[in-house]
């Protein structure tokens, strides 16, 4: 029989309460539940039991495939909320998408959420972020570990929706939310931590279009904002003219006005 293409197992460091919860993420996300012996290995699953594996264990959520494995980490997002949370407001993200307490924000590329967790810090507890996330393997990492992460009561809660954005971006009615947030897939890969590589394997790889961006103007209130590589012509492909940044800086911002 062939491969599995994804199903859940637990660590090695098996108990009951383990068990219970990896159940609990296959039947949440309708995946296969593979029991796991203590002392026993998934190295020789990878590629014949099963393509990709979800690991639940006390580190939270771990995705596996033959070339490696990454999981969810807070990583720079924990330090800019920091920096947030001291009255910091220099956050090359907040300055050019203007989030106010309150708002509400759709990012179209959540990846592993880096961007939405200060989204949802800046909007507070009277906010909204919705995150999509076309992968389903990085939208289960994503989704599982932001239920883990201690964002605190002065950040909303970040809903996360397994969908195709242009796709849902057409379903939803005009001036749904106040920003509306692209953060597509480099495409020169930078250099990275081995990790990174596997995370580029599974993230969707197509370029944002210019009419997914209409799409975002009209759902959007205020502003579409991009986020794309310095060095590259990724915004003005989309009609976006990129904001001055720091010379230092690896990413370029851009936005386009909501649709009147």
């Amino acid at each position: 029989m062939p491969p599995i293409p994804l199903a859940v197992t637990t660590s090695t460091k098996t108990d009951a309460a383990t068990v219970r919860e990896a159940r609990t993420v296959a039947q949440r996300w309708d995946l296969p539940f593979l029991s796991r012996r203590s002392s026993e290995g998934i190295a020789p699953w990878l590629g014949t039991k099963v393509e990709v594996l979800l690991v639940v264990g006390g580190d939270g959520v771990t995705l596996w495939e033959p070339q490696g494995s990454f999981g969810f980490h807070a990583g720079m997002a924990h330090l800019r909320r920091m920096r947030l949370r001291q009255g910091q407001r220099d956050d090359a993200f907040l300055k050019v998408a203007e989030i106010v307490p309150g708002d509400a924000v759709l990012d179209c590329t959540l990846g592993l959420a880096q961007d939405a967790l200060v989204a949802s810090l800046a909007v507070g507890p009277t906010g909204r972020v919705v995150g999509l996330e076309k992968s389903l393997p990085l939208c289960i990492v994503a989704a599982e570990g932001l239920q883990r992460y201690d964002r605190g009561a002065d950040s909303c809660a970040i809903e996360v929706l397994h969908a195709d954005a242009h796709a849902y971006l057409k379903t939803l009615p005009s001036k749904s939310f106040d920003v509306v947030f692209f953060d597509p897939m480099f495409a020169k890969p930078k250099k990275a931590q081995p990790a990174f590589d596997v995370l580029r394997r599974f993230a969707e790889h197509a370029p944002l279009t210019p009419e997914a961006v209409e799409e975002g103007r009209r759902v959007a209130r205020r502003w579409v904002v991009v986020k794309g590589a310095r060095h590259t012509d990724d915004l003005k492909k989309v009609g976006i003219e990129p904001a001055p940044t720091s010379r230092f800086s690896e990413v370029i911002w851009g936005r386009l006005p909501a649709l009147p």
